[in-house]
This record gives structure tokens, sequence and C-alpha cells, in this order.
């Protein structure tokens, strides 16, 4: 029985010295970070530049995988039947916790995810076309009144923050504009470059379109002005009481090793002292907003529940 017990020991013992070696290589291959987001816009090229300076930090290839469409929920989706192995990744972006609420959907944002580091978030504005018959956010709902349901706008998809942020601001301007959705911000952009649409609610990647005098931006949508465009007012500014600011980082499946999750944190942690990667932010207008672990997943419920009450409020609750 000795003999059978020590070797029993033994043979546990190995298991568990494997098992926390194996641990101690991750990463030891390539790790797929989704961007559900389509190629060519700006979340696709900020999700780039942390992958690939992720990648540095980690001593493996880090490789974007674009999964457009779904308002941006499909890296969540992808969660569900994703190992937790750390080796499938997703940007989190802030219609995750909004959708469950409008429909039904293959996830749970708080269940099915692990919610590892924040990173940064998005600044919203609306623009509009040089030949739209209005200047400024209070002309453009002056004409929408005397044109109710006329008057077109673009966002990156239904549900998205860039719709319901506009959802809320016409409810409290008393205005009715035609929502039309685009699959990213890259077809979103070129739908107004080519005149498809008047007007478009989408995150500053579109600032050199209006340094360059081909677009004019009517208002930004955060608590304060942007430093890029110091005289343009906000909406809450222009007397209207919306503000949509949206923080997002990079997720992976639920029941993640806490040890994984932690070289996963630090490495994408350290891309924020990259100096490609900074510059990639500033491009795009996108501040740091780092969160730990523990915060980021203290986030993420918050804001689950808070997106449910805006959705209530805007009676776009799913039925049943």
């Amino acid at each position: 029985m000795d003999m059978n017990r020590r070797q029993t020991l033994l043979s546990v013992a190995g298991l568990v010295t494997s098992a926390a070696m194996a641990q101690d290589k991750f990463p030891s291959k390539p790790i797929t970070l989704i961007a559900p987001w389509p190629a060519g816009g700006s979340s696709d090229a900020v999700m780039r530049a942390f992958a690939e300076s992720a990648g540095r930090q980690l001593g493996v290839s880090v490789v974007v995988e674009n999964r457009p469409g779904a308002g941006g929920t499909l890296g969540a989706s992808a969660m569900v039947n994703a190992r937790p192995d750390g080796y499938t990744l997703t940007q989190l972006p802030l219609g995750i916790y909004r959708l469950p609420h409008m429909q039904k959907m293959s996830f749970d944002p708080i269940k099915d995810l692990t919610h590892i580091v924040g990173l940064t978030g998005y600044t919203f504005g609306l623009v509009a076309t040089l030949d739209a018959p209005f200047k400024t956010l209070k002309e453009m709902v002056a004409y929408a009144r005397a044109n109710p349901g006329k008057v077109e706008y673009g966002s990156t998809g239904t549900g998205t923050t860039p719709h319901l942020a506009i959802e809320e601001f016409s409810q409290k301007a008393g205005i009715e504009l035609n929502h039309i959705p685009y699959k990213g911000s890259a077809e979103l952009m070129q739908a107004i470059l080519g005149g498809h649409i008047r007007i478009m609610s989408g995150t500053l990647e579109f600032a050199p379109m209006v340094k360059e005098g081909r677009l004019r931006l009517l208002a930004t949508l955060g608590s304060q002005r942007t430093k890029a465009f110091p005289d343009i007012p906000t909406v809450k500014e222009s007397g209207w009481d919306t503000i949509t600011e949206s923080p997002f980082g990079i997720g992976g499946p639920k029941n993640m090793s806490p040890a994984v999750v932690r070289v996963l944190h630090d490495a994408f942690k350290k891309t924020l002292e990259d100096p490609k990667v900074l510059e990639t932010l500033d491009r795009f207008f996108q501040p740091i907003i780092y969160m730990g672990t523990e915060d980021y997943s203290r986030y993420g419920q918050q804001t689950f529940e808070a997106e449910k009450s805006t959705i209530d409020r805007l009676g776009l609750a799913k039925k049943g």
C-alpha cells in the first residue's frame, strides 16, 4: 500500500508540475485577437497597433481577425465556444453590454466573458456634408423639426453607441431622424463622403476630413470639448443633456486561468507605453482609459446594468 500510495502521489505531483510548466510557457503559439469591425477603419487600426505591441511583449504573434457586423458583438459571441486558454481574445466594445437588453444574443456579457484589461475609448461626434442646409447643431434641429423623418443619418450599426447616442439626443430635441446602419466606420465614411447620407454619427476618425474642409463638425458627444476641435461645442453645451463616452478593452472566454489573465493583462498594459500605440491613439483622438482586471470586471457589471436603464428609457427593450 505504501508503495502504491507513493507512486500515486508521484503521478499527481508530476501532473501538477506538467500543468504548471505548461502554464509558465504561456503563450507558446500565436494568439487570435478578434476585432468586431471591418478592416480599414479606426477601430481596426487601433486593434492592430495593440496586437503588434502586445505580441512583442508576449514573444508570439497576436493576429487580428476581423468579424464585422451585429453591432460589434461577434467577438463576444465567439467567446462562448472558445477554449479559455488565452489564445482567443476579443475587443469588448460598449455594445456588448447594451444589445442583450435589446434582442436575444448568444452570450451573456458578464457570465460568458473574462474581462482582462481596459485600454482606451472613443470620442464621438456628429458631422454633416458641406451642402447640408444647416451649419450648426441648433440649425440642424430646426431643419429636422420642419422636415420630420426626412433627415438621414448613418452610424456603425443598430444598437451601437453612435446610434443610441443620436436616438437619445433626438428624443430630447423632439426631432425625428431616419437612421441608416452600416457595418463599420470605413463603410460609414464612404457613405457620407459619397453623399449618400447628410449626417454621420461616429468616432473622430472623420477629423482629417473636417480639417480638410470636406465635412462639417456640428458637435461632439463627450462630457467636455475635444482638444482636436476646441471651438466646437458638445451636444450638452448646445442645449441637450446627452453625454456619450465609450471605454473598451480586451476580454476572453469565461473560466480563464488567473495566471494567464495576469500575463495578458501585463502585456496589454505595457502597450500603453508604446510610442507607436500612443501615436495611433492620438491619430484617432482616443484617450488612455486604463482599467486593471478587477476594475474592468466591475466596470462591465455596472455598465451592463446602466445600459438596461438606458434601453428601457428609450423604449428599445426586447419583447418577451
